[in-house]
């Protein structure tokens, strides 16, 4: 990471936190300044350090968000670190962008709480070891120049605009003519560091004001507008924001949330050249003539294609050109579930390149076999993830869901349209199972499960009226997509404790439709895991698949169903009508997972379509009759 006005190393991330933890818009707290990572327009794309990843169905849905976007592409990384400690190498200075901020500073000797534009910090820039950077208060009357600390308060609205806090304007009560030289001090008047103990003052005129007066639902009224600043942009919206402003501390887990979209890369053709293709896309797809293969084979650029004759690859690339402009347009509604779904439940062992993408169809176990269709083992995959924007102060939720086609108002990345954006790849395993259609269908004729998806959509109902979705029946997924996730959820706990993996390492997909005269009927699970290296994983989680572990598996998840720690409690939960809750019969204790976990934010839950509880008998879809 680097300063993008002063060209300094400050410190480093892993590149998946670039992605999902310190992205575009996000504060990083190094260990003795915090830092804002810049936007898009400030990035250096080096193609020694960055790659393009070629994935065009979720490029589609990228850019059904973004039009102007034409590639997807990596994080720099630098795979030799021999280089990172000396100010002398160039991949010393390779990395992401970030600026200095909060701007204001709090010196802990003398308390004195100033901007660094008032030129009372200076920059300690340290080249051999940049975790030691820091800004210092050259004139402090207590100590030698000692190391000031970042203001821990913020402002910020929900259409992700960032300020430092009105210091100037909060002390003086917003009468900004009362004091011409206004001089700070943030004084700690207790041991606790609450709000209520920290106090701002002004030594020139005299004002005093605690901190507990900026939060709180009345005392935000009293806040001044927002500014609509974006410091990661280095710019103000040029919309007016009427939104007033919110008083978050620094680190708080809502300053910043992703906005992302991922796919499972599935093989476009049996055709391994055709695959290849996809992979080289970036760089094929500018070639109109068979010659420029024979160039690009010269320069080492065909990778693994360069075993194939030069004619059998234009002959790919002209196909896949004919497949993109038949596969629709930058605006159409993007739809990434159903490709996958086909894929997995027709298991084609021609599509398997053995490194990307491999599929095993196994029996389903003895004990599932009158619910369970088929189970596919996935022994090779590979998911892409790309960032579209960032939201602050409230998750995104549903709105992130591009096939629900919820009109959004993300953070934008840059300035400009970007035309590209950020993404990674991700190799792993995974086991997908589907269920019987026919057993799906049964259980929800049932008059008890359809009086419970009457009281899962007034929850849900309420739930969008809070946050402005409109068209609440649109994003309704139903019993069926209840049934799916719970049990999904179940299965995943009961597999992180044997598969060896993390229970937040392990991850969903859940394939639920009905059936349409234009759509596919989907019920099935894909439960997965990934890591970032090549080699993926080392298959702890699809030996959990095959017939003899998975059937003891599923037994011991619905037998842990009927019973939580939090009963009776936890089976009395119902959705709530007040628009907080849209789950049943579920907590930490039973079916909550890790947010990296579940795909829909631990909504749409409940165990009571798994196994009777001591609320519910009736509406359990395994001890149907």
């Amino acid at each position: 990471m680097t300063n993008p006005t002063q060209i300094n190393r400050v410190g480093e991330v892993r590149p998946s936190q670039l992605m999902f933890t310190y992205g575009v818009g996000a504060l990083v707290d190094l260990p003795k300044v915090s830092v804002i990572v810049s936007g898009l327009d400030d990035w250096q794309l080096n193609p020694e350090y960055c790659h393009t990843i070629a994935e065009s169905r979720l490029l589609q849905a990228v850019q059904f968000h973004l039009p102007n976007v034409e590639k997807m592409v990596t994080p720099p990384l630098v795979t030799d670190d021999s280089g990172d400690t000396n100010p002398d190498s160039p991949t010393f200075y390779v990395g992401v962008p970030v600026a200095t901020f909060p701007r204001w500073m709090v010196c802990p000797r003398c308390r004195l709480l100033a901007p660094l534009s008032s030129n009372l910090f200076k920059l300690d820039a340290s080249l051999y070891h940049p975790d030691q950077t820091c800004y210092r208060h050259t004139n402090c009357l207590k100590w030698n120049e000692p190391e000031v600390l970042p203001a821990r308060f913020l402002a910020a609205c929900e259409k992700g605009h960032l300020d430092d806090f009105h210091w100037v304007e909060f002390v003086h009560r917003g009468k900004e003519t009362v004091c011409n030289a206004p001089q700070l001090r943030l004084l700690e008047l207790g041991p606790s560091g609450e709000a209520r103990n920290l106090e701002v003052s002004c030594e020139n005129c005299k004002a005093k004001r605690r901190m507990n007066d900026a939060f709180g639902i009345e005392n935000r009224a009293k806040l001044p507008e927002c500014t609509g600043r974006r410091p990661h942009l280095r710019d103000h919206d040029s919309e007016r924001c009427e939104l007033p402003i919110r008083t978050i501390t620094l680190g708080a887990s809502n300053t910043w949330f992703p906005v992302s979209l991922s796919a499972i890369a599935i093989p476009v053709s049996a055709d391994i050249v055709m695959q290849l293709v996809e992979e080289k896309w970036s760089i094929l797809s500018a070639v109109k003539e068979i010659s420029t293969i024979e160039f690009l084979r010269n320069v080492g650029n065909l990778g693994r294609l360069s075993q194939y004759p030069d004619l059998k690859i234009f002959e790919a690339i002209q196909a896949f050109k004919n497949q993109e402009i038949n596969g629709g347009t930058r605006r159409t509604k993007p739809d990434l579930k159903t490709p996958e779904w086909k894929v997995f439940v027709e298991h084609d062992s021609m599509l398997n390149d053995g490194e990307n993408f491999k599929l095993r169809a196994v029996l389903p176990p003895s004990n599932a076999k009158d619910f369970l269709k088929q189970v596919v083992l996935v022994e090779r995959l590979r998911e892409v993830t790309a960032l579209v924007g960032f939201t602050r102060i409230d998750s995104g939720g549903e709105q992130e869901d591009p096939e629900l086609d919820i009109p959004t108002s993300t953070a934008p990345l840059s300035r400009n349209a970007p035309t590209w954006v950020p993404a990674s790849e991700v190799r792993g395993e995974g086991i997908f199972v589907e269920f019987n259609e026919e057993r799906i269908q049964a259980w929800l004729e049932k008059k008890e499960i359809q009086e419970r998806n009457a009281l899962f959509f007034e929850a849900h109902k309420k739930w969008c009226e809070t946050r402005g979705i409109e068209d609440p029946a649109k994003t309704f997924p139903g019993m069926r997509y209840i049934l799916l996730h719970s049990f999904s959820h179940a299965l995943m706990r009961q597999l992180s404790l044997e598969c060896g993996y993390a229970a937040a390492s392990i991850r969903e997909r859940i394939y639920s439709s009905s059936p349409t005269a234009d759509k596919t009927a989907m019920a099935g699970i894909l439960i997965y895991t990934s890591a970032p290296d090549s080699e993926g994983t080392l298959g702890g989680l699809v030996n959990l698949g095959e017939p003899e572990n998975l059937g003891l598996h599923i037994a011991q998840a619905l037998e842990h169903a009927q019973l939580c720690a939090s009963d009776p409690l936890c089976a009395e939960h119902a959705p709530s009508q007040h628009g907080r809750t849209i789950h049943g019969a579920a907590c930490h204790a039973c079916l909550f997972s890790p947010e990296t976990s579940c795909e829909r934010g631990n909504r749409y839950l409940d165990r009571s379509t798994l196994a009777k509880t001591v609320e519910q008998e009736f509406i359990t879809f395994f001890n149907q009759a």
